[in-house]
């Protein structure tokens, strides 16, 4: 499309909303980087979010946009992208992130995102538009990320087991207690550095559709500093819906079980964004608590609540999809 099909002001109020959604992205996933450390007891809910929204934010410094450049060109072809499918797009994101909060169900905003733009996509010009490569890597990590997650998890509790065997519980508990504090600062890290980049990408997607920029050039540096910004002021402000799911209900955490969760996660994150892979935050954390929980006895983990959050990750791509689909056409009415 040219330049010239949106007026500056749509094109304002898009990037506008897709902060929104970076926004609410750090809200809703707060409880992926402070549940454990909270539940855990080593921070307080206040102090937590301030811990995890700093390192949200200096994740600026330490990723490369690879995770960006999936989301803004790897998922649907550039040249049918229009605002009427970043709007959509947003809209069924947004909507999808709010339905789960409101039900305390730690979906994916990742994912929510990726369906709807597959789904607005498909409403203005069918499957044929979409990129297979880059959507097939999304699916598998679906599966990866939570089993790379829990595979660590587990494994770290072991070996911090045999490690620490000989030592008493409460020495062994006051070391984990400062040695969370590591662990939940490297998840954030990763969350920082994996989320923020999808509302680049999306904003990335926007700007070349406009016009305002080509393909080849590189993303403004006021688009990577906003959505750092925005996604750890989102944090900063929690969803404790969430956190009480994630750090309370699926198992009973330790400040121990709380480092090998975090650690595990961190590890799966650092990977995914170096691969540039757009994962879901909320599925890694999930598989690492439930395989540190597993570690202790099958019975420690609460399998109806992780079954429960298994269907919101099933629904949250068609879902948002769907949302998308019906809100691209809203768009082409209104904007």
């Amino acid at each position: 499309m040219s330049g010239l099909e949106i007026s500056l002001t749509t094109l304002i109020l898009l990037v506008a909303l897709a902060l929104a959604f970076d926004f609410m992205n750090g809200f809703h996933d707060a409880a992926n980087s402070i549940a454990t450390v909270v539940s855990t007891g080593v921070l307080k809910p206040q102090h937590a979010v301030l811990w995890a929204a700093f390192f949200n934010f200096i994740a600026i410094f330490i990723f490369q946009l690879k995770v960006a450049a999936t989301v803004g060109k790897g998922i649907v072809d550039a040249g049918v992208v229009d605002h009427y499918i970043v709007f959509g797009a947003l809209i069924g994101a947004i909507s999808w992130n709010i339905i789960t909060w409101y039900y305390g169900l730690p979906s994916s905003s990742s994912h929510a995102l990726i369906g709807g733009i597959i789904g607005a996509t498909i409403a203005k010009a069918g499957a044929g538009a979409l990129i297979a490569s880059g959507i097939w890597k999304v699916v598998m990590f679906i599966f990866i990320s939570p089993a790379m997650g829990f595979i660590l998890g587990g494994l770290l509790m072991v070996l911090v087991a045999w490690i620490c065997r000989r030592t008493t519980p409460w020495r062994v508990d006051r070391w984990f207690r400062r040695l969370q504090l590591l662990s939940a600062s490297l998840y954030s890290l990763g969350h920082g550095g994996n989320d923020a980049q999808k509302t680049i990408g999306i904003i990335w997607m926007l700007l070349i559709a406009a016009g305002a920029m080509a393909a080849t050039d590189p993303v403004p540096m006021w688009v990577v500093v906003s959505c750092y910004v925005t996604i750890a002021l989102g944090t900063m402000f929690g969803g404790w819906r969430i956190v009480k799911t994630m750090g309370q209900k699926i198992t009973k955490l330790k400040p121990v079980g709380g480092f090998c969760a975090e650690t595990g996660g961190a590890i799966t994150l650092f990977v995914a964004t170096g691969l540039g892979v757009p994962v879901s935050t909320t599925h890694t954390i999930t598989g690492a608590i439930v395989g540190v929980g597993s570690t202790r006895k099958v019975s420690a983990v609460r399998w109806g609540v992780a079954g429960t959050i298994i269907w919101a990750w099933i629904f949250t791509i068609p879902a948002s999809a769907f949302i998308a689909a019906v809100f691209y056409w809203v768009g082409t009415k209104i904007l």
